[in-house]
């Protein structure tokens, strides 16, 4: 079965083989750790879960080797701890402790590798003066800049002429610079700004040189995959070839490029001036009035082949939610074994070609092939449990005031089939809540549709034995 990944530096679909047998390695930019991760930042992360995921299965999981960074210097950081009045280390680490645990949410194995960019400073400060040695970069006001003009490859990546990548890049204007195109590499550090010694004096790292001495660190000058979303390719990535290659003299740094599209917001681009900036903490935790379950999100997200744009839209969150909990439960209901059926691997191997996985998927549950619907759905990252994806309006279970008020708020400010709706999905909470043996809130959930005249009625389903909740209006 041969896999075959899209190239962005070539433009073209191409068969993989790994630069070295048996060693299959992949880099991905992951994130800048001030803030929760929002929607967009989870598409890479479960784009590239999927594809590690179907690299240990080809390969095996000790051929295979991804590393994903956290950068933990950066002027967002230094701006958002001086607003909180924390230290930036404090801001970091809890912003890092958010970030897995979202991401784990979805259902995203860990990296191989997670370096931290302010672990690798003195690697970069290594790569800096490789750079100048070799006469591509310059040091100019305590500041190091790559010297742009000095790489006739450079803007092979992103195929922009110099103009455009001038206004692409949004270039800073400075005295120093050589070329507007000169990027830094190394800049000073203000009074209270975190900084290290060099021999340029105290300062910090230059965003891109950060993970060409990553990737280097830990997967050596050239590699196999590199991937990010679509708007890395320019410059950020575009930034890091010239670096990699300039100081090792390589003519490739990753010899595949993929990137996933971009993704809008109810066909909106997501923006917190528009009021549809989604975190995935808010996803998980409570949106439109659902907490939302993190299978749910990556089914999601996987429904649209990774280098289209994605539209995230609560219709969309519905159906694949829907989907899986049907999904789930005939898998409960009958056992055994498989290994992953010809059709799902030949569509994951075609480019990650998701959505046809997701055909396919379909295709096994309608046809009753358990087996090797469980064993798909494992390999993707789905652990075939309905607990596992019980999505429930956002109710506090801890506060039985709590509940009261949501309840009375939610069911009365819907009419028609919206309420109908909401009504079912409370009961879907009492169930929740009978299971974790939280009949206090049950019995409050029960209660208040009473007073709004709704009636619960309870009764086990004969076959499953499965408690089963109807209601109708109260005559």
């Amino acid at each position: 079965m041969t896999l075959t990944l899209y190239n962005t530096l070539t433009r073209k679909k191409e068969p993989f083989e790994p630069l070295e047998r048996g060693n299959v390695r992949m880099y991905v930019c992951g994130p800048t750790v001030y803030d929760y991760a929002h929607i967009g930042n989870a598409r890479p992360v479960i784009v590239f879960d999927v594809l590690f995921r179907l690299l240990r299965h080809l390969y095996g999981a000790q051929h295979v080797t991804y590393v994903r960074n956290i950068t933990d210097v950066d002027d967002k950081i230094i701006k958002r701890a001086a607003e909180e009045g924390v230290a930036i280390e404090e801001l970091t680490r809890r912003t890092t402790d958010q970030y897995h645990a979202d991401m784990a949410a979805l259902g995203a194995l860990p990296p191989s590798l997670e370096p931290r960019a302010t672990e690798h400073i003195p690697q970069m400060i290594a790569m800096t003066l490789r750079l100048i040695e070799t006469g591509h970069a310059y040091v100019a006001e305590g500041h190091v800049l790559f010297d742009v003009p000095s790489d006739p490859a450079y803007g092979t990546l992103s195929g922009r002429s110099t103009d455009e990548m001038i206004a692409g890049a949004r270039v800073e204007v400075a005295p120093y610079k050589r070329d507007p195109m000169d990027f830094v590499l190394w800049k000073p550090s203000g009074k209270g700004d975190p900084g290290w010694p060099s021999p340029w004096g105290r300062g910090r790292p230059g965003w891109h040189i950060e993970c060409s001495a990553m990737a280097e660190a830990h997967l050596g000058p050239t590699f196999d995959i590199h991937g990010g979303g679509i708007d890395l390719v320019f410059p950020h990535h575009e930034n890091e070839i010239a670096q990699s290659t300039c100081a090792y003299g390589t003519s490739i740094m990753a010899q595949v490029w993929m990137h996933n599209g971009h993704l809008q917001v109810e066909g909106e681009k997501m923006a917190k001036s528009t009021g549809n900036f989604v975190t995935v903490h808010e996803l998980l935790e409570g949106w439109q009035g659902y907490a939302w379950p993190g299978e749910a999100l990556r089914f999601n997200m996987l429904r649209t082949h990774y280098r289209q744009p994605l539209d995230w839209t609560l219709v969309g969150l519905d159906e694949a939610h829907k989907t899986l909990w049907e999904w789930y439960g005939d898998l409960e209901r009958h056992e055994g074994e498989g290994g992953v059926p010809g059709p799902v691997l030949d569509a994951l191997c075609d480019d990650l070609n998701t959505p046809k996985v997701i055909t396919e998927l379909h295709k096994l549950h309608s046809a009753g092939k358990y087996a090797g619907l469980r064993a798909a759905l494992g390999l993707l990252g789905f652990s075939g449990s309905r607990e596992k994806i019980d999505r429930v309006p956002a109710l506090n279970f801890g506060d039985e005031n709590s509940v009261r008020l949501t309840v009375r708020t939610m069911v009365s400010s819907l009419s028609g089939n919206a309420q109908k709706r909401m009504i079912e999905d409370l009961i879907h909470s009492r169930t929740i809540a009978r299971r974790a043996k939280r009949f206090d809130v049950a019995d409050q959930i029960r209660d208040e549709l009473a007073q709004m005249g709704i009636e619960l009625k309870d009764a086990k389903e004969p076959k499953t034995g499965e408690l089963v909740t109807t209601w109708e209006v109260a005559r």
